[in-house]
């Protein structure tokens, strides 16, 4: 078939509009992203076939990312620019900033999407933030360097670490105080909170361990540490961890042991170990439920682990100093 001249022209117009604009995603696609410390980016991986599809450009030192509760944003943390960037998940791109918070380590959002809980490291800090009117409500004084942030579904309390004191803070987020201390392991990172809500299970990256902490007395119930073959105790370090969709199991990456550990969530029995990158920090679960995503800081790349094999398929690149990742996945 021939086109004429005009037609022609018409079709390169149209080619070139549509390679000018920004990539456009429906909500919860299962689509993979991942924040890059050292290139400013969030990187955006197809959910099947893992493949690169787009690069969002955010302000620099992008770390913790979390969606809305729809999923139709993304909300990335810059600590070098104390601001929280605002992504539309739809067009792929920034569309606002929430500034004038001090280094914002980790944040949840609330169940109702209208508040961010901030952990502010230099501060020892927690934020709660309007996002609407885009201020802070108020900060509460917790434990120095603050990481780990949680909050409960029922939008009531949060759950705060501080890597210096060892301690977890439960805030409550009514009268907006500290209601428990409790102590944990050296240098307390992370969190999941197991599905019935009565068991919060917390890194410890120092102790090589996870602290369990039932809810309903705030007090440590159980430990389970971490022994891979090969390593010596100072090279476990745990950071992330993440609950398996069916409750089954925890899976939590060691840091510079670069093994992430499968657990029994119901026993604590350390059941396996699985062989990722160099320094596995950041966790996620793919939609199916059937796949891992591990991000490896120091060998820039995720590692995509097979739940039912236990053992890692591939790792892909995923940009300079990988940190965070999470799935665009909207609860049924």
């Amino acid at each position: 078939m021939r086109f004429n001249r005009y037609k022609q022209v018409q079709l390169a117009v149209a080619a070139a509009v549509l390679s000018a604009s920004p990539m456009l995603f429906a909500a919860g696609t299962g689509n993979v992203y991942v924040s890059s410390e050292d290139d400013d980016v969030v990187t955006v991986f197809d959910g099947q076939s893992m493949d690169k599809i787009d690069t969002i450009a955010v302000s620099e030192r992008p770390r913790w990312l979390a969606f809305s509760p729809d999923h139709s944003t993304l909300y990335v943390a810059c600590g070098d620019e104390d601001s929280i960037d605002v992504i539309d998940v739809a067009q792929g791109k920034v569309t606002d900033r929430l500034t004038d918070i001090d280094d914002p380590e980790i944040f949840a959002i609330g169940p109702d999407g209208k508040h961010l809980y901030i952990s502010n490291e230099d501060d020892a800090q927690f934020t709660v933030y309007d996002i609407g009117a885009k201020k802070a409500v108020t900060q509460i004084g917790v434990g120095q360097e603050p990481e780990g942030v949680l909050v409960t579904p029922d939008g009531k309390a949060a759950y705060v670490t501080s890597e210096v004191a060892n301690m977890v803070h439960r805030v409550n987020l009514d009268s907006h105080e500290i209601d428990a201390n409790i102590v944990v392991g050296n240098r307390p990172r992370r969190f999941a909170l197991s599905e019935d809500g009565h068991t919060l299970w917390v890194t410890n990256e120092l102790s090589g361990s996870v602290s369990l902490i039932d809810t309903q007395t705030n007090k440590v119930s159980d430990t389970i540490e971490f022994k891979p073959q090969g390593f010596r105790p100072e090279d476990v370090t745990p950071v992330g961890i993440k609950l398996s969709e069916d409750g089954q199991h925890a899976f939590v990456t060691l840091g510079r042991a670069n093994h992430v550990a499968f657990v029994n969530a119901k026993t604590h029995d350390v059941e396996d170990y699985v062989l990722v990158g160099d320094r596995a920090w950041g966790i996620a679960q793919s939609r199916d439920g059937k796949q891992l995503y591990v991000t490896n800081g120091l060998s820039d790349d995720m590692s995509i682990v097979d739940i039912g094999q236990r053992k890692t398929l591939r790792s892909i690149p995923a940009g300079r100093v990988p940190h965070s990742v999470v799935i665009d996945t909207v609860a049924e």
